[in-house]
């Protein structure tokens, strides 16, 4: 199929299927014309490619995981032994991203209130519920 198929059928616009291939994710073989034609299977690696990204993986990671990655029952499953510990540590990253950002909101909320941003940091994991400003 050619990449406008491709597209329709996985929602995906054109620029964004072209950089996948920039980036390794998808291997489309080339007419003599220069056009792309994509595998059925492609389909489905666009559907894997989309869902790794949304799990907050990059491209690069997902180049190194999206082989060792199959469909069981609709959702993704590791197949590779490794693939396991990789992913354990792109959850932790991403973990550590999540508290920076927890961190920048309580500051950013101190400023807003008007209060010390040392207290907004030291209460970091005692969060004033709902209410209690």
């Amino acid at each position: 199929m050619r990449i406008g198929e491709l597209s329709g059928r996985t929602g995906v616009n054109e620029r964004l299927l072209r950089y996948y291939e920039e980036q390794g994710l998808l291997r489309p073989d080339r007419l003599p014309s220069g056009y792309r034609v994509y595998a059925e299977s492609d389909v489905q690696t666009v559907g894997r490619i989309r869902s790794l990204l949304t799990a907050g993986l990059s491209t690069s990671v997902i180049a190194s995981v999206l082989p060792c990655v199959s469909e069981d029952g609709g959702f993704l499953a590791p197949t590779c032994p490794r693939m396991r510990a990789d992913l354990t540590d792109e959850s932790r990253r991403i973990g550590a991203a999540i508290e920076e950002l927890e961190t920048s909101r309580r500051l950013l909320e101190a400023i807003i209130n008007g209060e010390p941003p040392a207290r907004a940091v030291s209460t970091r994991n005692s969060r004033p519920g709902p209410g209690s400003r």
